[in-house]
This record gives structure tokens, C-alpha cells and sequence, in this order.
């Protein structure tokens, strides 16, 4: 069974337009306009291991909120379609990420409930057109739109490049596991029953 979404949202603000593959090998072709938020999500395929496709084209003559915002509330939506019933998967995922200076925790739990807590003191500024405070604004759109509980933590900081860095890295190698296929899991992974 394909574990593949294609979407598209158009508002006032932004086209977005997202395919991806939880089951690819982390190819990525991504085109937003912010050049750093590229980066970002080019990295961000590369170590989930989902194979994804982003096109922006968005408001960016008031900044790059509206871009990242509804990138990740699409990029949100197109996880939670591929993982259809959530059927076999590990459902849980974490990992701790060092880079240089920096380390990053994330924690995954595939819930069907919506929760973002991200403690990541990151100084206000601009790399590369992406403002340093839409590092949460995306984490939360990603994990509300996705029907997961994300926690994440940047444990130790230092440059800011590298620390919104290592916490997409960290979100993504956590993703990796959680959506991941665990053959000894039969049917979804909740007494419940759902999720």
C-alpha cells in the first residue's frame, strides 16, 4: 500500500502545493522563496527519509510567516493522509541531534491529538529571509495538521544557524521512526483501538 499524499492549498497569501512519500529515501525538490527555509526542508526530507516535494509562491514582500506557516500546515496535512489509518506503524519516535555546539531533542508520539511544545530560545533575527521565531510557528502547523504530540528541546545552543538546524533534524530523525512500518505491530497501535 502507497504511503503517498499530494496537496495542494491556495489562499490570499500563499499557493502551496506538497507530494511526498513516507516510504522514499529522503529526495527532496523544494521551491518557497525563502532560501534558508529551503534549506531547512531539504534537510529536513533528507533525514526522515520521506521523499518530498514543496512549491511556495507566497506574500513575501511582508515576510516569510504566511510561506512557512501554511508550508508546514500543508506539508502537515499530506503526513496525516499518507499514514491513512495508521495501521503497523511504530507510532512513537525520538531522537537527540548534536551540531557543532549545538543539541536538539525531539519526541514524537503519533496521537491523533494535536500538541506542540517547543522550548527552543532562538535570538530574533533573519537568516536567509527566514525570521528565527517561525521555527516554532512551523513545528506547531507540522504537528497540529499532522495529528501528532511533538515536543521538542534545544538542549544546547550556540550559532542560530545551527540551532534551527539541528532541530529540524532532530524533528525529522524522531518523524523517521514514529510513521515508521514495525512488522510485529498489527493493526493500530492504541488499546483504543484508534488514533
Amino acid at each position: 500500500m502507497s504511503r503517498s499524499a499530494t496537496i495542494s492549498r491556495k489562499t490570499g497569501e500563499t499557493d502551496v502545493n506538497v507530494e511526498l512519500n513516507l516510504d522514499g529515501a529522503g529526495d527532496s525538490s523544494i521551491s518557497t522563496g525563502v532560501g534558508f527555509f529551503d534549506h531547512m526542508l531539504t534537510l529536513f526530507a533528507r533525514h526522515s527519509l520521506i521523499d518530498l516535494e514543496v512549491g511556495v509562491r507566497g506574500d513575501l514582500e511582508t515576510g516569510s510567516h504566511h510561506t512557512v506557516e501554511d508550508a508546514g500546515i500543508v506539508i502537515g496535512q499530506a503526513i496525516d493522509r499518507a499514514l491513512g489509518d495508521r495501521s503497523g506503524i511504530e507510532r512513537y519516535g525520538s531522537a537527540l541531534v548534536p551540531m557543532d555546539e549545538c543539541l536538539a531533542e525531539a519526541a514524537i508520539d503519533i496521537s491523533g491529538r494535536p500538541l506542540t511544545v517547543v522550548d527552543v530560545d532562538v535570538v530574533a533575527g533573519n537568516i536567509g529571509g527566514f525570521e528565527t521565531d517561525l521555527l516554532e510557528e512551523f513545528m506547531r502547523s507540522l504537528a497540529s495538521h499532522s495529528r501528532l504530540t511533538l515536543h521538542l528541546t534545544l538542549r544546547r545552543g550556540g550559532n542560530p544557524h545551527h540551532e534551527i538546524e539541528v532541530c529540524f533534524k532532530a524533528v525529522a530523525r524522531a518523524l523517521r521512526v514514529a510513521v515508521s512500518h514495525n512488522p510485529r505491530v498489527t493493526g493500530i497501535p492504541s488499546t483504543k483501538g484508534s488514533l
